[in-house]
């Protein structure tokens, strides 16, 4: 009675301030799971390891409330390290799974890994000696991050070269750059890459901002595609460059008192005038959306692609004891409108309803500074929406069957150099040799539209209406087995630009495969024309009468 006792003041101590029934509840239900727990380790028919037991039960605890309130055990703390500052101690490759093994996908530019030789393909097989066989890409990248400054030998097997290599590495300290490009493209329009917001993220974009201006820009691309977000205060620090001191961004809504905040800029403009579009996609998130949602709610810029993803949560990472811990929602955010980008709902008071995505029909009209229309439909919508571009049924195939990845890898082995990566194209001898390459490979694949008529034979199957009609079915398949084997021609230009990109990588890292492909980017040449047509770009942001 008195460890009951002890362990309930105990809890108290710990727990935030809230009703005196939660403060209840809490430390009854903490003493049932001691309770538990102690009776499993005392008499359980076998050995128990606690530590899992109490990670699995936070784990699923956390998992009840929302997707981005999770626990980091003591191991994973480069990860959140990785999360807040874009920085961790380790080598600096980007791995994957290929099947059982777990291989270099890309060494980081000007890291230990590509300063050491390591390459793309390269099939990981011990690290300090110890076999990584059998063992999944988590524990791959677990075992060679570590303190910056400690040495570690990598051995891999390289297959362009059918041989098995040694290096010794020293880990350093790898900050992944917030922005991998920024260039100007033609007609004088800046182009600058975002890739996440951590720490610095808009001392960079104003750093690449202003050498953009420099070098005779007077329009501006910033593309947040696929960026899902980051530090919220940096969010703020970008806007700052192109509205005034003193404007409101973002505000933050929580239970606690710090979290009911206005955030607004403190710094003098950098440039208010300069023309901008925002490109965004669905996977463009959180302080992405805070960008592209004050951009819009501001009448500062346009925004040209897809709609946004739909976070409009806050998270804050709070530490915990024997070096864990834990990132928690701590409040809702609201862009300028007054509007929260939230697409689904975590927090229903009916707590057996569970999550669900807010429809449409409940958006409610909010005003931009100038008196346009948007609504909170769970996202930022787009000014302009560009077409959806869905890659070719063969394309999809090459690329999850690692094909275009390991060609790029030989190719790589037979040629030292290629010509800059925004000039490089594959030309019809690459591709015929790429066709050599892919005999006796296997990627089948099934097209929508054999989908569509399998689905159409199993209805008129089960209407016993198919030996009516299984002549002209068999030479409709046979017509589409037909086609479906001139894909490799019929979709050429679409593969060889993929193949091009993903070749360039592997001589000139991410920033030569932007280069390489934002001639050919659909959305970038939509941004371009909406910037160039002064009138256009006005109009879109004027109130629709």
């Amino acid at each position: 009675m008195k460890r009951k006792w002890l362990l309930w003041m105990f809890v108290a101590l710990l727990i935030v301030p809230a009703s005196a029934q939660n403060d209840f509840e809490i430390a009854k239900n903490v003493d049932i799971f001691v309770s538990i727990l102690k009776e499993l380790n005392d008499k359980y028919a076998d050995e128990i390891s606690p530590g899992k037991l109490t990670e699995t039960a936070i784990d699923a605890m956390l998992k009840s409330l929302d997707p981005y309130t999770v626990y980091f055990k003591e191991s994973e703390i480069e990860d959140v390290r990785m999360m807040t500052t874009g920085q961790y101690g380790g080598v600096g490759a980007l791995i994957q799974q290929k099947g059982k093994d777990v291989v270099i996908s890309e060494p980081y530019e000007n890291t230990p890994s590509q300063k050491a030789g390591l390459r793309a393909g390269d099939v990981i097989q011990k690290v300090n000696g110890q076999s990584l066989e059998g063992k999944t890409s988590d524990d791959v990248s677990a075992a060679m991050k570590g303190q910056p400054g400690s040495t570690m030998t990598v051995e891999v097997y390289r297959p362009s070269e059918k041989k098995n290599l040694s290096f010794s590495i020293v880990r350093e300290e790898i900050k992944l750059p917030n922005i991998p490009y920024s260039g100007i493209l033609s007609d004088h329009v800046g182009y600058i890459k975002l890739d996440q917001f951590t720490e610095n993220a808009g001392a960079e974009v104003r750093e690449a901002f202003l050498k953009l201006k420099d070098q005779g820009m007077r329009y501006l691309i910033l593309d947040l595609r696929n960026n899902g977000g980051g530090l919220l205060h940096e969010a703020v620090n970008i806007m700052n460059i192109f509205v005034d001191k003193g404007v409101q961004i973002v505000e933050t809504k929580g239970k606690i008192p710090e979290m009911q905040r206005v955030h607004k800029t403190t710094m003098s403009v950098t440039d208010k005038d300069i023309p901008v579009v925002v490109l965004t996609n669905e996977h463009s998130a959180s302080a992405s959306e805070i960008v592209a949602g004050a951009f819009q709610d501001l009448d500062r810029g346009v925004i040209v692609g897809k709609k946004t993803f739909g976070k409009g949560l806050v998270q804050n990472v709070l530490p915990l004891d024997f070096n864990t811990s834990m990132k928690i929602t701590v409040a809702k955010y609201y862009i300028p409108s007054g509007r929260c980008v939230q697409n689904i709902e975590y927090f229903e008071k009916d707590t057996t309803k569970g999550s669900y995505k807010i429809p449409d029909s409940l958006a409610v009209a909010f005003k931009t500074k100038h008196g346009r229309i948007v609504y909170d439909k769970g996202g930022v919508e787009p000014d302009v929406i560009t077409p959806d571009t869905i890659a070719s049924d063969v394309l999809y195939a090459l690329i999850v069957n690692n094909l275009i990845f390991d060609y790029a890898n030989e190719y790589r082995a037979k040629h030292d150099q290629i010509a800059p990566a925004d000039q490089f194209k594959v030309d019809e001898q690459t591709y015929a040799d790429f066709l050599d390459f892919l005999n006796g490979k296997d990627f089948s694949y099934e097209t929508e539209v054999e989908k569509a008529l399998q689905q159409f034979k199993e209805d008129a199957e089960e209407l016993q209406g198919f030996e009516m009609i299984e002549k002209e079915y068999n030479a409709l398949k046979a017509k589409l087995t037909d086609l479906k084997s001139h894909d490799l021609e019929t979709y050429k230009e679409e593969i060889k630009e993929y193949l091009a990109s993903e070749i360039v990588v592997r001589y000139y890292y991410q920033k030569g495969r932007y280069m390489n492909m934002i001639s050919a980017d659909p959305d970038v040449r939509t941004a371009k024309e909406v910037l160039l047509d002064s009138k256009r770009y006005h109009d879109i942001l004027s109130p629709k009468n």
